[in-house]
């Protein structure tokens, strides 16, 4: 007989974690988190690269539930985000409540009884009223399409699951990819590596990081007067919101970003011919901007090459570039980032009438409020389509989302309903303005980027103020959904 909860969680990153806290504070007791990893922490689980770090600022990078944590840096380096992680899930008393090393193979509604059937991969069946993903965006590595990938006799591995058991010194290492991961992991293996072969499809704008560790006397003063790091987190937040517009509505706000760019750029990098390789021919904030500190200082040293041709083939010995030159190489480590526009792969999704969510997606994945989608009742998403950020904390953005949630199932409860599915022309109609908003970004100006999908959708971004999206998900309009009594 399949075991059955009120409440199944898919994920225990930072979403899993915020929803399964505040479900508990809501007296949810009967709830299952399902977790296909060893323990708690996502993405800041997996990815334990060398130099692996966050890019938004550690007091707003937090639960506003639980922000008053001594970080021991501006910009928390990964060790750290997963401490703080396992902290929440030890202080809420989550543990309980996780399946660990359990991966969901399939979701399927029930027409007759209004309940999620979810098959785990080892065939285990478990049944529940309400279905929540917190699977993220950054979970399913991406690896280039080359010829011959697997023939390579040496270590190769993605960034993400990164071999720890490999010793990269005096080695000649091949760096596939210039993202988010690499501009860290590329300084740390060019410590050690006797060369080090950066293939670029495209560059990237990297700017300066303001990072520094805090002193003694401020953990001091963060400790006595916790309001210290409320007021930092404030001040981090609307200071990071007011990017926004430089992506969006003034795009001439971008200027100030481009010169910092081209200042950081010059500043560490003299030769005129790399400087130009570095040089992205795309407008500023159509891609993600990085920012690191040693990634330019890196790459001006002597055993490090960039190379700007793309990569025809890999064989048994290393890569061919698209000009017909072989390079030789004893590790490939792929930096290309992740399947962000294939939400919820590979899981299989079913809902009502049997309809496939990858069939109601085939245009590309979309979701009222980025939570909700039509066809699919009591499933909701966390970090849904349309609802990642380029200028502010994600976690912001959980936790309107999970909020929202919270609501849909007070009100499933209050209205003794056995479920709630989002009105076809409601989800439609959100999705129509979203899109006709970003037509309007920086973000639609022709680059490729994660963002989109093959065809060109943007299926990632919110394209304006993450206080519009948090005022669209306070209150929860009943005339949105249709109940099922």
């Amino acid at each position: 007989m399949a075991a059955t909860h009120k409440v199944v969680i898919i994920g225990a990153g930072f979403g899993g974690l915020g929803m399964a806290i505040q479900l508990k504070a809501q007296g949810q007791d009967d709830l299952l988190v399902i977790e296909k990893g060893h323990d708690v922490g996502g993405c800041w689980r997996d990815n334990t690269y060398p130099g692996a770090a966050c890019d938004v600022p550690s007091h707003l990078y937090s639960f506003s539930f639980e922000r008053h944590y001594p970080w021991s840096r501006r910009f928390a380096p990964q060790q750290e985000i997963l401490a703080y992680q396992q902290y929440c899930a030890r202080k809420y008393d989550l543990y309980r409540h996780m399946r660990f090393n359990s991966e969901v193979a399939e979701a399927r509604y029930l027409d007759e009884s209004g309940q999620w059937q979810v098959t785990l991969t080892d065939g285990e069946v478990i049944t529940c009223q309400t279905l929540i993903t917190a699977t993220g965006q950054l979970n399913q590595p991406a690896y280039p399409p080359l010829s011959g990938i697997d023939d390579f006799h040496g270590p190769h591995f993605h960034s993400a699951r990164w071999d720890h058991d490999v010793d990269l010194t005096g080695k000649t290492v091949a760096v596939v990819g210039t993202g988010a991961s690499a501009i860290q992991f590329v300084p740390e293996v060019a410590k050690v590596a006797g060369k080090v072969k950066l293939f670029q499809r495209s560059a990237a704008h990297v700017i300066a990081k303001p990072d520094r560790a805090y002193s003694k006397a401020e953990h001091l003063v963060l400790k006595k007067l916790p309001i210290t790091q409320t007021l930092d987190r404030l001040r981090i937040y609307a200071a990071n919101e007011s990017r926004v517009l430089g992506f969006t509505s003034l795009q001439q706000a971008m200027k100030l970003y481009e010169w910092l760019f081209a200042r950081h750029l010059k500043k560490s990098i003299h030769d005129p011919q790399l400087r130009e390789k570095l040089t992205p021919d795309y407008p500023m904030g159509c891609k993600r901007i990085l920012m690191s500190n040693n990634y330019y200082p890196a790459l001006a040293q002597e055993h490090v090459e960039v190379i700007n041709h793309g990569i025809e083939s890999v064989d048994q010995a290393g890569l061919t570039d698209s000009t017909g030159t072989h390079h030789d190489v004893d590790v490939i480590i792929y930096g290309t980032g992740f399947k962000a526009t294939d939400f919820l792969t590979p899981m299989t999704i079913t809902g009502r009438n049997g309809i496939g969510l990858n069939q109601a997606w085939q245009n590309g994945a979309e979701a009222y409020l980025g939570i909700t989608v039509h066809g699919f009742p009591n499933l909701f998403m966390l970090y849904g389509p349309n609802t990642n950020l380029g200028h502010n904390s994600i976690i912001y953005m959980l936790e309107s989302q999970i909020r929202y949630i919270l609501q849909c199932l007070e009100t499933l409860e209050e209205k003794n309903a056995r479920a709630l599915e989002v009105r076809e022309g409601v989800q439609a109609s959100f999705n129509a303005d979203v899109q006709d908003k970003i037509r309007n970004t920086v973000w639609d100006k022709g680059c490729h980027s994660w963002y989109k999908t093959e065809s060109g959708k943007n299926t990632n971004n919110w394209p304006g103020f993450t206080f519009d999206y948090r005022r669209l998900t306070d209150t929860l309009k009943l005339e949105d959904y249709e109940l099922v009594r």
